[in-house]
């Protein structure tokens, strides 16, 4: 699918990644783009950068979700590409609190099932429609430090999964953004001692990989492609595989040790 011309709304578009998207989404021609995000002052921001439309929104009340879809088509008159992106991050495993566990999944899975929810029934009318979900490289390869984070992610991924599979025959094109380490606020505050920082990629990079597989209308998009390789590896021997992430882990735990994957 090629950008000009079409509508685009990127949720959590205030800032890293989904920024980046709606920045390459106006380079690239779109003939609208709706910045959505929980900061408000950050969504106007991008839009008058770009000259998009800022809509505040919460993604994790379906009701918001549901109003971001009606002002966008009140604008456009339809959706042509729906970024679900905004994400949370919660380290720790099963001792971490309720509300971490929660966040996460209404986050990371509940907000892609309302923008379906929301968006498909146009898209489905029309015969056509692009749907991308930011989830994570921890989505397919875990993350030795946050359960509550690589469980939903997995998740999310499954859910998109399954759109492919159910509305792939009717129009509708999914694509499920994998990176690892990206120079975003959320890994900041992770700091640099954060064993993905050394390979992080910038924002800008990641919104280059998304519109090439876009173009190319392939599920997985992978900006950092050795994760291509640990996933074959992890399908190839699960057991294998994981002892590997027990020993990344315990070099993650243990500082002043290498920590490379």
């Amino acid at each position: 699918m090629e950008i000009r011309g079409a509508v685009v709304v990127v949720t959590g578009g205030g800032s890293g990644i989904g920024r980046a998207l709606c920045r390459r989404f106006a380079d690239d021609g779109a003939a609208g783009v709706v910045v959505a995000d929980v900061n408000g002052s950050a969504a106007e921001a991008v839009a008058a950068e770009i000259g998009g439309k800022p809509f505040p929104t919460d993604v994790t009340i379906e009701a918001a979700v549901q109003s971001l879809v009606r002002r966008a088509l009140e604008a456009y008159g339809r959706i042509d590409v729906y970024c679900s992106n905004a994400g949370i991050a919660f380290g720790g495993g099963p001792e971490a609190p309720d509300d971490a566990w929660r966040r996460s999944f209404d986050v990371h899975v509940m907000a892609h099932v309302y923008a379906a929810r929301a968006v498909l029934p146009g898209m489905l009318e029309r015969g056509a429609g692009y749907i991308v979900g930011t989830v994570s490289a921890a989505g397919l390869l875990n993350h030795v430090l946050a359960s509550p984070y690589a469980t939903t992610k997995a998740a999310g991924l499954s859910f998109f999964e399954w759109l492919a599979i159910a509305y792939g025959d009717g129009g509708i094109r999914v694509s499920a953004l994998c990176p690892m380490g990206v120079r975003t606020p959320m890994l900041a505050r992770e700091g640099e001692e954060n064993f993905l920082a050394p390979g992080a990629l910038e924002p800008e990079e990641v919104a280059t990989a998304v519109v090439d597989a876009m173009r190319e209308e392939r599920f997985l998009v992978l900006p950092h492609p050795e994760v291509a390789e640990y996933l074959r590896r992890k399908a190839d021997d699960y057991d294998r595989w994981l002892r590997g992430m027990r020993r990344l882990r315990s070099r993650v735990l243990e500082p002043g040790r290498d920590r490379s994957p």
